[in-house]
Order: C-alpha cells, then structure tokens, then sequence
C-alpha cells in the first residue's frame, strides 16, 4: 500500500517517517513550503518544522498535490481549518483517507471526517487519533494511537501497512468518537494551561482534566460518539498528555494566556498552529446547538477573546455546586 501524507508539519512529517517505517514502499510527502520540500529531498531533516531527526531515504517530498494521485491512501493533516480546500485541490477521488487534524471547521461546525465526505463522496474515511507529540513518534519511542474506521477491511489494512515496533493502532469503527475526543481536548489543553501560566497548582490541574473530560463526554455523546471510544487513547489518553506538557502547542498558548498575555500576541509568534484557539469558538457554539454545557470550555473562549484570567477563574469557581455526574 503506497502512503501519501497531505501536509509538510512536524505531525505530517513524523507520520511520514511512521509509513516509512510500516512498509518498503516510497512515502510520498505534500508540503506546502518549497523550503521544506527541498531540505527534506536533499538533507533528509524537515529543518523548519522537525529538526534533528533524520528521516527515512523512502521518503519523498513535493510541492505538488498530483503526485499523490498515484498512492494508494492518504494522511491527511493539514490544520483543520485548511482541510476542505486543501482536499478540494487534491482532487483525490476514491482513494481512501486517513484524518490526522484535530477540530471543528469554522462557520459548518463540521467535524474533519464530515468536511472531507463533503467534499470527497466517493472516498472512505479513517480516523487516526491519540497521544503523540510528533517529535517523539518520529524518534521512534512507543507510541499507541485509535484507528477509527467504519469499513472493517480497509481498517484492519491500514493498521497492518502503519503499525511498526513502536507504533501502535488500536481498532474502533467509532469514527465521531475518534474525531471528537481529538478536538475537544485541544481546548482543554488551552485551558490545563492557563492554570500552569496563573500558578494555580497541581490539584486545580487535576481537577480542571477531570471535569474538561466530562464535558468531551457530554459533546461527545450528543454527536453520537460512544462513551468508551472518549475514555480510550483518542480522548482521555490524548487529553491527559496535551493537558501536562509544554511539549503541546495548546498547552504553551494556555500558559500565555494564564500569564495575562494577549491571544493574538501568542498566535503571532507561531509558525505552527495551536488548533485549540480556533476550536474553542466553534465547539462552544456547537455545544449551545446541541444543548450541552461546557463551562471550561465557554471560560477558554472568554481568554481568548481577551477577558481577564483572574476574573475567569473566579467566575468557575463561583458556579454552582452540583453532583458530579453533571
């Protein structure tokens, strides 16, 4: 099975080298920088989004999206909000995808699979999900993730051709459980952030990822996700590590955002996206849809639109008492 991989990032990078690694067949890579493109094809290093790993001689990146045409399925991980155009130019056909992104699209409030049936009908969707900061799936360490598809052969194939020593897909047909878990703990790490940056402590911490889970939970629920698929890797194993580390780009906006800085300040100083700053209105919106409450979640939005940490806190803090099955 040839693999392309849709977007030249520090994850698409790493999970190129994860397909390089499952196979002897060329890994065909899509990057949108010709600087990433060339020192990938000459030096074997992605130097702008994955220094210091060498990556496999199988590998190889190009500017343009036709190359793909000739793989046999394809990762697909551009950023969440780009993933309708970027699939939209690929022109892809049936060729199966793999969804790596994390979110909710903007004003459709549709999930990455839901975007990518829209405009790719005639293509099956899997989900991959779970707990891996890019860096250290590209190194090699273990690494466990859910591999989310309705069609049970093309599952069972796609989890053969990726799996390698380190790298691990358990199988689900829950795909919305998959995709959902994903992006709402991108939020939640905004918010496990904030109160690193506000030096609120380890309890708070831990409270904060047990409660943020319940609402991925009640999200997860009313879009037709099942509750196991949440507690799995795709969401409380992935919510536990964005949620503990500077490592996560969400978390590191969180932070900022703890420490009193302003959103667009922190954003601007990104080249890589921290896809929980445009989830969170999203998800917000769609959870009033839905008639689920999200308090931590409508709290992240408040920060980000520029509201004072310390009153958001207090105004958490302040809700009333409740059991905690709710």
């Amino acid at each position: 099975m040839r693999i392309g991989v849709i977007g030249g990032g520090a994850w698409g990078t790493a999970l190129a080298q994860v397909a390089a690694r499952g196979g002897a067949e060329p890994v065909t890579l899509w990057a949108r920088e010709l600087e990433v493109v060339a020192s990938i094809n000459a030096e074997r290093v992605n130097h702008a989004f994955l220094p210091r790993v060498e990556l496999a001689q199988s590998i190889r990146a190009t500017g343009e999206l036709s190359e793909l045409r000739a793989c046999d399925a394809l990762l697909v991980v551009a950023p969440a909000q780009h993933v309708r155009s970027v699939l939209t130019q690929a022109a892809v056909g049936s060729t199966p995808l793999v969804l790596c992104a994390k979110g909710i699209e903007a004003g459709s409030k549709m999930l990455v699979g839901e975007v990518a049936r829209a405009v790719c009908g005639q293509a099956p969707v899997a989900v991959l999900s779970g707990p891996t900061f890019a860096h250290e799936v590209a190194a090699g360490l273990p690494t466990a993730v859910t591999l989310a598809c309705e069609d049970a052969g093309l599952r069972a194939r796609l989890g053969a051709r990726l799996a390698s020593r380190s790298f691990r897909p358990y199988a689900s047909d829950d795909v919305a459980g998959a995709e959902i878990g994903g992006a709402v703990k991108n939020v939640l790490a905004v918010a496990c952030g904030v109160v690193e940056g506000a030096g609120l402590g380890q309890n708070a911490r831990a409270a904060l990822i047990a409660r943020g889970f319940a609402e991925m939970t009640r999200f997860g629920r009313a879009r037709g996700a099942r509750a196991e698929t949440l507690a799995g890797l795709s969401g409380l194993g992935d919510l536990v590590l964005t949620c503990s580390s500077t490592s996560s780009r969400n978390f590191s906006l969180g932070v900022g955002l703890g420490q009193g800085r302003a959103a667009a300040e922190l954003l601007a100083d990104r080249r890589t996206v921290a896809e929980g700053a445009f989830t969170a209105p999203v998800l917000a919106e769609a959870a009033r849809d839905a008639g689920v409450e999200m308090p931590v979640t409508d709290a992240v939005v408040r920060l980000l639109e520029g509201a004072e940490p310390g009153a958001v806190i207090a105004d958490l803090l302040a809700r009333p008492l409740r059991d905690e099955g709710h």
